[in-house]
């Protein structure tokens, strides 16, 4: 990608051409049998072995270890996936090709900010049956939650992730972030698209990933890994997804960004 470095993090070998195509530097992960032309996350300081439960978060802690100490400051580095790319803000139709509609160029509206991250995802809009189906000790808990209003991160984590295990997450965050944290996930109905972000400070991205990845060895200790089904097996990448939301708006000078997807696999 001109002017930045993007990481596209991918499960797929044969969708490599494509992402060459696009500027972005390929990344690798998972069992599929992936050619020589692929970063990789398990080499060097790694936790590959917990990309089932971590997602993208296990090249992000390879990147922290092994990249970022010898990457430029100020240079504009980031992450997407195959599924969910930087949009470039032009519409999308049923002919567009990826390369039309995703960002290929870092944009003039970023040089007065840290960092980029995905437009808000509400989680609020609910049908009633699937509120009843999958949230009913959830509404037990928190029974505001009929009220849309009411519907905030939390409920939402509850549901979807185990009842409650959001907030033992929590109280195993520092001090500095863990009431604001919690206040975070019970006052918003939204949170950043993705496991993505782009930024261009060494610092901000180091602090970043010393704040996250100890509280997530820590949360380990209470939900291990002998996890069952999707929402609790890859529990720690739901958590990271919601924190990421959280400490850049709290640490950064943020701008929200377009997120698309577009499945490249197909």
């Amino acid at each position: 990608m001109h002017n930045a470095k993007i990481y596209c993090l991918c499960l797929h070998n044969k969708v490599l051409p494509i992402i060459k195509k696009l500027g972005y530097v390929p990344v690798g992960l998972g069992n599929d049998n992936f050619s020589k032309e692929w970063l990789r996350d398990n080499t060097l300081d790694n936790i590959s072995h917990k990309n089932k439960y971590y997602s993208e978060y296990s090249f992000n802690y390879w990147f922290w270890k092994n990249i970022l100490p010898k990457m430029q400051d100020n240079a504009w580095v980031g992450f997407c996936g195959y599924r969910e790319y930087w949009g470039n803000k032009k519409k999308i139709t049923k002919d567009s090709k990826v390369e039309d509609v995703v960002l290929r160029k870092i944009p003039t509206e970023w040089k007065n900010y840290d960092t980029i991250v995905g437009e808000h995802l509400y989680i609020n809009n609910l049908k009633f049956s699937k509120l009843i189906k999958r949230g009913i000790w959830s509404l037990i808990r928190n029974p505001t939650a009929l009220f849309k209003s009411k519907r905030n991160i939390r409920f939402h984590f509850d549901m979807w992730h185990g009842n409650g295990n959001l907030d033992k997450a929590i109280d195993l965050l520092n001090d500095n972030d863990r009431e604001d944290f919690r206040k975070y996930t019970r006052q918003n109905i939204s949170f950043s698209r993705g496991c993505m972000f782009v930024c261009r400070s060494k610092k901000i991205m180091n602090d970043y990933y010393s704040s996250l990845f100890p509280w997530l060895e820590r949360c380990e200790n209470i939900f291990g890994f002998d996890l069952k089904g999707y929402g609790n097996v890859r529990i720690y990448g739901f958590l990271a997804e919601r924190y990421h939301s959280y400490w850049f708006n709290k640490y950064t000078k943020a701008l929200l960004w377009p997120v698309i997807f577009y499945d490249i696999t197909k």
